[in-house]
């Protein structure tokens, strides 16, 4: 919302120009397509502090983007910060060792219970690369099994099915591919097997055609990127079991959920162990930082030499420092922070919920408290209790669903386009009062 008080809306005319003058010299005025299709215009902004946001208009927002999930501390945290500060005099690159990644590895090890060996890179999608080379050189298999709805990364790769139209999409037991991106080499993917989530018999089936020729099974433990839909009970427990009976190779992307569902991440919050896991995001409170964690046999294939994985930024000093600092500060008192962010965004949840049913609307409410989804039921039908995979996620109402984001970011609420939202330990709970009074008000207009 504006400074100058809560009535005001909030207006865009400086990020509108800005934008324009970006697009002489960014490609789309932007340096990621997801910061594409902003509304009105992608924004600009000059600065974070705790859990707001501050454009170049003068708007200030309570800010549930959190840079798409990372900033769970809230924006420029003082022990992440400090920590970063402390190293520069020193240096940033070694093409070495320090003793600052051995702490990182430490913690890591500590704290996720896959973690027998760690590798530190820079981005979830370059650590999803290293964890299928892995498990290939590892079986001697080719083929990785995935999931609609499931992101793993932009790369040419494993970028398959990620939000398939659904007239495009085959049918539900078996997903045609899907492949987003014009210039995508469709030759990179036919190692690639799509499969519908939260169902154990679809899963059994193909392992029992193809699991002599499958190297990996590869999901996001909770399908944060279409919906922040939770697994069926039993559902990773049977993944679990088919994988151990056809020697296929589990990984976990816990680029989302890693240090925001807790400590484990959702490996330790589900208690399903996978072989391999990727984190990112949370991990580095910000800063551009990921690992891949995983059972010794596995991992010691990268310490012999077979199987390449390499990274010229890895373990930088900047990155190093601010995962360490920002693993210390969630560990403080046994974790205790995510006791307040779940506490926080479970009444912000129930609130949402509270106000969509006073007015009528078909709003879902779909998570946990640290990250969870809103979307809107279409065609006039009552919101349903929860959606179970992407097509279901993919059947609510996109179009009333954009009209509350920008209802909310008009009243000083930033949440993704997606309509996820992330919690940090800045949010308080009078932030948590602030967001339900704009979201009642944007409820009652769209």
């Amino acid at each position: 919302m504006l400074d100058s008080g809560p009535a005001a809306l909030a207006t865009y005319r400086r990020s509108e120009t800005l934008y324009r003058e970006a697009s002489e010299s960014l490609a789309g005025g932007v340096s990621s397509n997801f910061r594409l299709g902003g509304t009105p215009v992608p924004l600009t902004f000059e600065r974070g502090e705790g859990a707001r946001l501050y454009d170049v208009d003068g708007n200030r927002y309570l800010d549930y983007v959190l840079g798409m999930g990372p900033c769970i501390l809230g924006h420029a945290p003082p022990a992440v910060t400090a920590a970063v500060a402390a190293t520069l005099g020193r240096g940033q690159l070694f093409a070495g060792q320090h003793h600052g990644e051995v702490e990182l590895a430490e913690r890591l090890c500590a704290l996720v219970p896959c973690a027998e060996r760690v590798r530190v890179g820079s981005s979830g999608s370059e650590m999803v690369q290293a964890a299928l080379r892995l498990a290939r050189a590892a079986t001697g298999r080719r083929l990785v099994a995935k999931f609609e709805g499931h992101y793993h990364g932009w790369f040419d790769t494993i970028l398959v099915s990620v939000q398939p139209p659904l007239d495009r999409a085959g049918p539900a037991t078996a997903p045609t591919k899907h492949l987003p991106s014009a210039g995508q080499s469709a030759a990179a993917v036919e190692d690639v097997a799509v499969l519908p989530w939260n169902d154990a018999g679809a899963l059994e089936a193909f392992l029992g055609a193809r699991g002599t020729d499958t190297a990996a099974v590869i999901m996001e433990p909770v399908l944060c990127n279409s919906g922040v839909i939770p697994p069926r009970p039993g559902y990773l427990e049977a993944v679990r079991r088919l994988c151990d009976a056809h020697g296929v190779v589990l990984i976990f992307d816990e680029v989302i959920t890693g240090f925001r569902v807790g400590l484990g991440g959702a490996q330790g919050r589900l208690g399903v162990t996978p072989d391999l896991a990727v984190f990112a995001k949370a991990m580095g409170a910000g800063f551009p930082v990921a690992a891949l964690a995983g059972r010794r046999d596995l991992m010691e294939r990268l310490a012999d030499g077979s199987t390449l994985h390499g990274g010229t930024y890895n373990t930088n000093l900047v990155a190093t420092a601010a995962a360490v600092a920002a693993l210390d500060e969630l560990s403080r008192d046994g974790g205790a922070v995510y006791g307040a962010m779940e506490a926080r965004g479970e009444r912000l949840m129930a609130g949402l919920r509270a106000a969509a049913l006073a007015s009528g609307a078909p709003l879902l409410v779909q998570g946990m408290g640290t990250v969870f989804n809103t979307a809107f039921a279409a065609g006039g039908a009552e919101a349903p209790r929860a959606v179970t995979d992407y097509r279901g996620y993919a059947a609510l109402d996109a179009a009333r669903q954009r009209a509350f984001l920008r209802a909310l970011q008009d009243r000083g609420v930033r949440v993704t386009a997606r309509g996820t939202w992330f919690l940090s330990a800045a949010h308080s709970d009078a932030d948590v009062d602030e967001t339900l009074g704009a979201a009642t008000a944007a409820i009652a207009i769209i």
